[in-house]
């Protein structure tokens, strides 16, 4: 029988390994950025166009390479970095394997030009599908320049599974921010299609996070520290009230790489335990400093999971680091018991006059009287003792009315019709408000219980997806229009959804730089929300996005009812109340909220009469 074991080509195993590093237009990113880091670099520029599937390059001021280096580094595991097995334990650099020149060049066609700081000449080379065309001097500055030219060109199965180029895009803005932002030391530049996407200028940790994420966050951080034997950690946390529906804004890097770890996560999200809702997430920019020696960074191709030696420790130890930043501040509770707590006073009250206490006595209360009770209201609305006079009367005469025994199931069922009139005209203390949520109505045949957000939200939702599809919805113009500057992922967002934010009856221009002009604002949106409704409205969006696969309607539609919907209706007036109802009676699915849960039953006479029978 013949030998059927042979080795593979070069160029095939060459596209092998870049499947495993290289799997998208951002990975390449990545790659050549954490080179042009290693290399020294005092300012690196990133360009790219149609998302990184026509050009990617990567322009840096860094050490450069020699004639023979700019060669040799398109080779498999050729590098600079380590030399034998223990160094693997002792790496303070980004790239090590010497994979990513090499999976880069045999999918790609891959122009570099290299000057050796000191020298007077540098080199280009020329590479396709991991043959090297040409090697020539050239005159260059010092440092690398690498343009990738149409990326899988020979691997179009590859090509053909990329996504959108929003989509693309948003990746590598994603790879080149957490390159950005453990490196705030270097000067930052990224052009996309000949637009500037950032120029980040170089500075601390806390300049280069508001840099990347917006100018607002400066007063949203809280500082974190900690140095002990085992591990330093330096960055910070997000403040609870500015917590997150998606996990997009957090970082953990570890000797300034970026990694995932949902242990080290686990840990902060126990320091906020009871200070943020359960479908929030915490934010956190913190950098992890500790001995090479007690990591294990080779454990995933793409440099992106870490195995620590003593996980238990360092998952303490951060978890204590961030409970002591938020008590420190304020933010969580804290006690002191050297401190007298009750002579504390606000400091925007301290040059404020004292008010002076008013007490309210009711003249005509008389103890004596069986028919008085004690009503906390009386001195300020005789309108509370009124009211609840007429809902007693009405719940006796409801009760002494004999009640007709409809049956309703799944085959027969009251016209909806029939209900909105009955609706219109029952007066208004049928409509008892349970709590902050749950509205009752009562009819003389049975009750309709209504969960009042899920019923405004699923109103609101119905309404703008039907805006969205056929028209547009009102919009008021702003007499002072305000700006509003967002972080970069949001600006991105507000561009690719600008056609259907003006249907929603948003009127936004960009002022560039990341801020935008809110000129005009839906009809019934109050002037002085607008800012946070969008800021709710794209959060909800790209967390809708994240865990559903919607379309880019249905998700709007969904993100817009979410934020502009009512949560706490007790101020709300009966009439108001009662067209929340009607309305609800009116959508195409009365029964269910956006998410799905339940916001209508109908309980007739036999339904209430089955409740207490044996």
């Amino acid at each position: 029988m013949a030998d059927i074991i042979h080795l593979l080509p070069d160029a095939v195993a060459n596209q092998i390994a870049a499947g495993e590093v290289i799997q998208r237009p951002a990975s390449a990113v990545k790659e050549v950025l954490e080179n042009a880091v290693d290399a020294g670099s005092s300012r690196i520029q990133l360009i790219i166009r149609d998302a990184g599937k026509t050009l990617i390059q990567v322009i840096d001021d860094g050490g450069g390479m020699s004639e023979t280096d700019s060669r040799l580094s398109f080779e498999r595991h050729a590098t600079s970095k380590i030399r034998k097995a223990e160094d693997l334990f002792s790496l303070h650099t980004m790239g090590f394997r010497g994979e990513a020149l090499a999976s880069i060049a045999a999918i790609a066609q891959v122009d570099l030009k290299s000057r050796l700081r000191g020298s007077e000449i540098g080199t280009k080379v020329v590479i396709e599908a991991s043959v090297c065309k040409s090697q020539d001097p050239v005159a260059t500055p010092e440092g690398t320049s690498l343009a990738i030219k149409n990326l899988f060109y020979n691997v179009p199965a590859r090509r053909n599974f990329l996504k959108s180029n929003p989509v693309e895009t948003r990746h590598i803005i994603e790879e080149f921010t957490r390159v950005a932002m453990s490196n705030p030391q270097i000067h930052f530049s990224f052009h996309h299609n000949d637009l500037q996407v950032f120029d980040l200028r170089e500075g601390n940790f806390r300049q280069r996070i508001a840099s990347i994420c917006g100018n607002n966050y400066n007063e949203r951080l809280v500082p974190v520290e900690e140095d002990t034997t085992i591990v330093k950690l330096e960055g910070f946390i997000g403040k609870p009230e500015f917590a997150k529906k998606n996990r997009g804004e957090q970082y953990f890097f570890v000797n300034n790489r970026f990694i995932k770890d949902s242990y080290l996560h686990h840990a902060v999200n126990a320091a906020f335990d009871s200070l943020i809702p359960k479908d929030a997430y915490a934010s956190y920019w913190l950098k992890i400093y500790i001995d090479p020696a007690k990591i294990d960074v080779n454990i995933h191709p793409t440099k992106t999971e870490i195995k620590f030696e003593d996980e238990k420790s360092v998952y303490a130890i951060l978890r204590a680091a961030v409970k002591r930043a938020l008590g420190k501040f304020s933010i969580a509770p804290s006690l002191d018991f050297d401190q007298e707590r009750a002579f504390d006073v606000p400091l925007d009250k301290l040059n404020a006059i004292p008010i002076q206490p008013v007490i309210k006595v009711n003249p005509n209360y008389n103890p004596f009287k069986p028919e008085t009770s004690f009503n906390p209201n009386i001195g300020r609305d005789n309108s509370w003792s009124r009211m609840e006079s007429q809902r007693t009367d009405q719940w006796l005469k409801l009760h002494q009315e004999p009640i007709q025994q409809t049956v309703y199931n799944e085959e027969v069922t009251e016209p909806v019709k029939e209900l909105q009139r009955e609706m219109e005209e029952l007066p208004d203390d049928r409509f008892v408000l349970t709590g902050s949520r749950i509205l009752n109505i009562s009819f003389k045949n049975g009750i309709l219980l209504i969960d009042l957000p899920g019923a405004h939200e699923r109103i609101l939702y119905e309404r703008y997806l039907h805006a969205l599809q056929t028209k547009a919805v009102i919009t008021q113009q702003q007499l002072f229009p305000p700006r509003l500057q967002l972080s970069h992922d949001d600006a991105l967002l507000v561009t690719e959804l600008n056609d259907e934010l003006r249907k929603l009856g948003f009127d936004l221009t960009d002022f560039g730089n990341n801020t935008i002009v809110i000129h005009g604002i839906p009809s019934g949106l109050d002037s002085g929300k607008e800012t946070t409704v969008l800021q709710e409205l794209l959060e909800q969006f790209r967390n809708n996005r994240n865990r559903l696969e919607l379309s880019a309607d249905d998700n709007l539609a969904r993100s817009m009812a979410r934020s502009m919907s009512v949560k706490d209706l007790r101020n709300y007036q009966y009439k108001e109340l009662r067209k929340i109802a009607l309305d609800l009676l009116q959508c195409e699915n009365s029964n269910y909220g956006v998410n799905g849960k339940t916001i209508l039953v109908h309980l007739n006479s036999n339904d209430l009469l089955n409740f207490f029978q044996s």
